[in-house]
This record gives C-alpha cells, structure tokens and sequence, in this order.
C-alpha cells in the first residue's frame, strides 16, 4: 500500500472541468440508471434525480412497470423505460448506447432480478457504477465480478463491503483486504465511512468532505446518480469517484450551518449540488 492521498479542495480543482459555454446536452452525456423494485422506486428517483443535477445532458431510466407513473411524475427530465414485469427487473432490455450506467440501487434480490443483473453484465462492456443491491448480487455471484469492465466503481456500505471481501479483524486487516480485492478484480472501491476511502488496486484516496447528516436514508443511490453523472461526462473513473465523493460530502457541509444535521436528508444532497458547484468553479474561475 503506498500512502494516502488526502483529497481537498485543491486536489479536485486539478481535476475538475468546468462546462464550456458553447455546449448542449448531444455532448453532455446521457446516462443510464437502472434501479428500484416495488416499495423502492424512491431509490431510482434519487438516483437519477442527482444524476441529471450533477450536469448530465441525457438520463434514463430503467425500472420495474410499477415505478412508471412516480419517475416520470418526480423527474420530469428524466426518461423512461420499463421492464416487462410490474415489481421487479426481470429482463434488462436497453435500445440505445448509453455513456456510463448506474446500476443497483433498490433493485432487491430476487432470483429474477440477479439473473437479470448478471446476463446484463456479461454483456455490456460500459463504464459503471454498481452500488446496493448490485453489490449483493455480485456477492452472492462472484463469478459476475470477471463480467466487469476494467475500473468499474463499487460503492458499498461497511455491511456490502463485508459481503465482497469477507470479515476483518480491524481497520488495517479491512483495508488490506480492499486493496486485494481491488487490484484482484482490477476496479476501484468507494469504502463509504467517515471519512470514505477511494481505493485504486494499492493507490488509496481519503476524502476530506462529508458530515454526520449523510447518516441518511437514500444517501448512497444520491451518491450513484452523482458518480455516473461525471461518468457520463467523460471523466476517467478514478476522477469520476474522486470528484463525486467530494461534491456529495460538500453538499452536507455547506449545508451544515443552515440545516443541522437531523434534518438533512437525502433530497437535500441533491438541493445543494448547485452551490457545491458554484464553489468549486468560482476558485478555478
């Protein structure tokens, strides 16, 4: 393991590309999300909610039939598509070429769903962002992990990071284990936690942003929109997770002093991306 990288302001800043004027949204990206089962379709209207305010021209939708009438009503920007079954993905059938995909969030488990999940993997060969119930799925078939494309982006939570990698001893032993899992299956890991690590096979990124109020629920699917958003956009991965991580723990911090930390809740990430923005390009500027 080389040393850690502290990521700050002036870090991403190296990173970061503002939107030329001249563009439109033909050259923005479009993104696909796929997301959501019946009683969680909220996870796909975060998702791609955050996904299209983190500056993506296009993004779609992938969900069950049940979750139509509440994307298209909650996200009238975002198009949709459906599967063929009412409360669960059960066949991802796309009919166009998108630039990057999130896929996982309240997706569930279901035999039809990992099927699904895993037939599509094997497939597409695109720049990803697998979170949530991706993740399990994969856990529970880790021969789905060889389906990836070099530098997909894992997202898990300490409990889905578990399930990947197996047990710790403490926080040496779970590291050391990301790493191997990382450079084993050559992708890059966002260890969500306080604060979250960015692992790249033995390259290891800490970032410096983020509070207690992203204790919340619906806080990673915001996560997922905003990665794949930058995704989309022809950022490379490593710079994709960097910069998403940031932003999503900036939009807490900046909204720390107005809102507390209680009352700060998923929506709110998505609320604030415009001034954690508005911060970072009035430095470059």
């Amino acid at each position: 393991m080389r040393p850690i990288k502290y990521i700050d302001k002036n870090e991403i800043l190296k990173r970061f590309k503002p939107v030329a004027f001249d563009t439109h949204k033909g050259i923005q990206g479009h993104a696909l999300i796929i997301a959501g089962s019946y009683g969680k379709i909220g996870a796909a209207v975060l998702a791609t909610k955050s996904c299209i305010k983190t500056g993506c021209g296009l993004v779609t939708a992938f969900i069950p039939r049940c979750g139509y009438h509440i994307l298209q009503l909650a996200n009238p920007e975002v198009m949709v598509y459906t599967d063929d079954v009412e409360k669960r993905i059960s066949n991802i059938n796309i009919g166009f070429h998108p630039n990057a995909i999130g896929i996982g969030p309240g997706l569930g488990i279901s035999p039809q769903t990992q099927k699904a999940v895993l037939n599509f993997l094997k497939k597409n060969y695109y720049p990803m962002v697998i979170d949530a119930d991706g993740l399990n799925i994969l856990s529970k078939n880790p021969e789905g992990l060889a389906y990836l494309s070099p530098k997909t982006i894992l997202t898990p939570h300490p409990k889905e990071l578990k399930r990947l990698v197996g047990d710790w001893q403490n926080e040496e032993d779970k590291m050391a284990k990301t790493i191997s899992f990382s450079i084993k299956h050559n992708v890059i890991v966002v260890m969500k936690g306080a604060p979250t690590h960015i692992i790249n096979g033995s390259y290891v990124y800490q970032n410096s942003t983020g509070n207690a109020a992203l204790a919340t629920a619906g806080s990673g699917d915001v996560l997922t929109g905003i990665i794949t958003s930058l995704l989309a956009q022809s950022y490379d991965s490593l710079d994709a997770a960097i910069i998403g991580v940031y932003l999503h723990g900036l939009t807490a911090d900046l909204a720390l002093p107005e809102m507390g930390t209680q009352s700060f809740i998923a929506s709110d990430i998505i609320q604030y991306l415009g001034k954690a923005f508005l911060s970072l390009e009035k430095k470059k500027g």
